[in-house]
């Protein structure tokens, strides 16, 4: 009976974490730089609860040379090999050392060092990010998602250096059935999507909300076992009233006012 019973709650508990990682080896179709250049190719397996993750990152220096050698990039990184737990050290330490270089600062200025430095890490390796995120999450869940979102939301054009998730406006109106098929992942089982129009109790932020749905579908990934592969981040970008940010040079969503009415709840006119 107790065996039956601790076989049910290993299932469940496997269900929850990562239910729908990959199972095997990824086929990589990139060599050389454009692997490097794309964080989410690798081989590593690690373990969260004892339950097997297939992740999805930039190896740079922790590629062995067998694969070196086959992927094209013998020369492209320097020559020793660091381990997985070494490329986690050094990001710990490196986050440590921020920690105290911006003490004595504002709260919003060392909230946003805080966020800087992660999503640097989300942009260049996947698969430590989220270890990073599930082994800490006490401590980072106020930075990539509230409070701290808060403010990346309203400084989001200038914070912008990659693009994650999928962006429709309504310059895109009738092509959406199409749009979608240029999102790199052929299976999705999380989406969350804004307009932005009420951001966090901040008001009508436009294209910038866009940090809501990642940082909410990165605490998805971190404490709900989400695989990473399979979420979607989505913004539709109706404009803005926010009249701030229709002045902003800076500002990277449709400089119109916001649609509403008929023109905003018609579905069929948005497909």
């Amino acid at each position: 009976m107790w065996n039956i019973a601790r076989f049910a709650a290993s299932n469940l508990s496997r269900s929850r974490r990562f239910s729908t990682a990959i199972p095997g080896p990824c086929i990589v179709h990139k060599r050389g730089a454009d692997i490097l250049h794309d964080p989410w190719f690798n081989k590593y397996w690690w373990n969260v609860d004892s339950i097997s993750i297939c992740g999805f990152q930039e190896q740079d220096t922790g590629f062995p040379l067998t694969e070196r050698d086959r992927l094209g990039l013998r020369g492209l990184l320097p020559p020793r090999v660091i381990s997985f737990e070494q490329q986690y050290a050094r990001f710990m330490e490196s986050y440590r050392s921020l920690e105290k270089n911006t003490r004595g600062q504002s709260d919003g200025f060392v909230s946003l060092a805080k966020w800087r430095i992660l999503n640097r890490l989300h942009d260049r390796n996947e698969t430590l990010y989220y270890r990073v995120l599930i082994d800490n999450i006490k401590n980072f869940a106020p930075i990539i998602y509230t409070p701290t979102v808060g403010l990346v939301c309203q400084n989001y054009s200038g914070l912008f250096r990659r693009p994650r998730g999928m962006y429709f406006s309504a310059k895109d109106k009738g092509e959406m059935m199409s749009m979608i098929y240029n999102w790199p992942a052929h299976e999705v089982d999380m989406i969350v999507l804004t307009d932005g129009s009420r951001i966090l109790g901040l008001g009508d932020l436009g294209v910038q909300g866009i940090g809501i749905p990642i940082g909410k579908l990165d605490m998805y990934v971190a404490a709900a076992g989400i695989n990473p592969q399979r979420i979607l981040p989505v913004m539709l970008d109706i404009g803005t009233n926010n009249q701030k940010l229709l002045e902003d040079p800076l500002y990277l969503g449709l400089r119109q006012p916001r649609l509403e009415g008929e023109d905003y709840l018609s579905r069929k006119s948005w497909l």
